[in-house]
């Protein structure tokens, strides 16, 4: 999942059309998916839930793709990615409502040092050539981001109990695909002038690395509590920008450092 996240700075920064990006992606996990369900001739048994959750999934998931490859052309990876992970806070205390799971002192202290992360990695940037309605603009779509991250992984944690995975990644990835082909013109801006090929080969891979990751994802989430598997699955950050300051030789800062690290020993913390 970390890797698969890295392809979204490389989508931005090849100027991708980030729509088109997205159509390939998604477009490759319903091939994959629903080729594997016809295969196995697996079956489902609730349709209709099976239909509401893929499409809260698919909607939820393609607009929080789009949101963040669009905040990172503006942004460094190493303040996207910790920020949106954050969206672990969201998901640990609708686990803590909803499945009754217990937040205990660790919680507490995880979720109040991932404050204090958000504070330090929103702090304004020392990049003068980042307006300061550009970077507004990135917050927005960060935020954006968290709450459909949130929303996603909830979603999953259902589809994962309650319906056939094969399925609803089939459906639900069926459904972003129908989305994001419909708003890939409306994306084609200035600031996304690459080609149709660049798009497609990252859009194809990451296709095929988000179908191996998503369903590991499931298989934890039908085994294990969501509040833990959401903490552990949330560090893949990490590779992400660790990828970025290889390849694209992102500036790490002692307060984006100091804002990683904090990130990281929040989600270690909600774990417990």
């Amino acid at each position: 999942m970390g890797t698969q996240r890295f392809f979204y700075k490389v989508s931005a920064e090849r100027r991708c059309n980030t729509a088109l990006t997205t159509l390939y992606f998604m477009a490759t996990v319903s091939v994959l998916s629903s080729i594997l369900f016809l295969v196995l001739k697996q079956s489902v048994t609730n349709i209709q839930f099976l239909l509401l959750i893929a499409l809260t999934n698919g909607s939820a998931f393609l607009v929080g793709t789009v949101a963040h490859i669009e905040a990172l052309r503006y942004i460094p990876a190493s303040i996207v990615y910790p920020i949106i992970r954050l969206n672990v806070i969201l998901v640990v205390i609708f686990s803590i409502i909803v499945f009754e799971d217990d937040l205990s002192a660790y919680q507490a202290v995880g979720i109040a040092l991932a404050v204090a992360a958000m504070v330090i990695l929103s702090r304004r940037l020392d990049d003068k050539k980042i307006s300061y309605g550009r970077t507004k603009l990135s917050f927005m779509f960060i935020f954006i981001c968290v709450l459909c991250g949130a929303i996603a992984s909830i979603s999953s944690k259902f589809a994962a109990m309650d319906t056939n995975k094969m399925a609803f990644m089939a459906l639900s990835y069926i459904c972003a695909t129908s989305f994001s082909l419909g708003i890939r013109k409306k994306l084609q801006t200035g600031h996304a002038s690459g080609g149709h090929k660049d798009a497609l080969i990252i859009g194809l891979v990451m296709g095929l690395i988000n179908f191996a990751g998503f369903y590991s994802f499931l298989k934890a989430l039908s085994m294990g509590p969501l509040s833990i598997i959401a903490s552990i699955t949330g560090m893949h950050f990490v590779i992400a920008i660790i990828l970025s300051v290889v390849i694209y030789r992102e500036k790490l800062t002692h307060l984006r450092i100091l804002g990683i690290s904090l990130t990281i020993a929040s989600i270690i913390l909600l774990r417990f």
